[in-house]
């Protein structure tokens, strides 16, 4: 019995780790100056920090990628995203969620074909943002994020608006210049047509006609402490099997109301 429990115990540690100091984005407004600046497609897939060895998501978590995916990539640290293709968060997240107990499932395998790491930053790396990324080597499933300088503000408006006419996610722009840090600065931006934050489920409300027996909406509490309800942005299955309480999701909304209330506010994924 002692034995079960130490294997069991030991499967629990295997797939959690510390969680990694990150780069986080701010806001962008136009009265910042981004000429000179680097733009690249901000990608909508699961946050992901390779330390060598694994890759970690932002609260720690360990993702288990087969051999295959991970071969040839390098010892040293990677910042990035694993993605498919746009629209496709759902099953990028259903996919790296699996636990390494079910690697040996062809079907998981294949899966995770689907998927490529696409890399944005190198952590331990010295000297400028390309200078850093130059000492990436791609391989089928390791790839690196393309870089545009930004020559003005039009430039970055209408990268921006293709961008999203071709269904992405929106922009980061980015101080090229500046060695690498961690946190969130002024210098490395997201560029959207809407605002998104972060919040802490703390209820459930039940629906009404269609949604009968269904999740309806969700209880949620912000940084501030305020409680807002979030109704919209939920499919069938995730009506059916709401996120947990406790858990932290990000929603999308779009400016804020005259009592400060995020407007319009849509469930975007539940934060791994």
């Amino acid at each position: 019995m002692y034995k079960i429990f130490l294997i069991l115990f030991l499967i629990v540690i295997s797939i959690y780790a510390d969680r990694p100091n990150l780069l986080l984005l701010k806001t962008y407004s136009k009265d910042i100056n981004v000429t000179g600046w680097y733009m690249s497609e901000k990608l909508d897939g699961i946050r992901a920090y390779w330390d060598g060895k694994n890759f970690i998501s932002r609260g720690g978590n360990i993702f288990t990628a087969p051999a295959f995916f991970t071969k040839g990539f390098p010892k040293f640290k990677l910042d990035g995203e694993l993605w498919s293709r746009r629209a496709d968060f759902e099953n990028i997240s259903s996919i790296v969620s699996t636990s390494k107990i079910d690697l040996s499932m062809k079907p998981l395998e294949f899966r995770w074909k689907q998927l490529t790491f696409n890399v944005f930053e190198v952590p331990e790396a010295k000297g400028n943002l390309l200078q850093r990324l130059s000492k990436v080597k791609e391989t089928k499933y390791l790839k690196l994020i393309k870089q545009i300088k930004v020559k003005n503000i039009k430039h970055l408006e209408n990268f921006h608006k293709t961008i999203e006419k071709e269904g992405g996610e929106g922009v980061v722009v980015r101080d090229g210049s500046l060695p690498y840090y961690t946190g969130r600065a002024s210098s490395a931006l997201k560029v959207k047509s809407f605002l998104d934050d972060e919040c802490i489920v703390v209820g459930h409300m039940q629906g009404k006609g269609k949604y009968k027996n269904k999740l309806g909406s969700i209880k949620c509490k912000q940084k501030s402490g305020k409680i807002i309800k979030i109704g919209s942005g939920f499919n069938d299955l995730q009506r059916k099997n709401p996120p947990i309480i406790g858990s932290v999701i990000t929603f999308k909304y779009y400016g804020l109301t005259s009592k400060g209330n995020p407007r319009f506010p849509v469930f975007l994924r539940v934060r791994k």
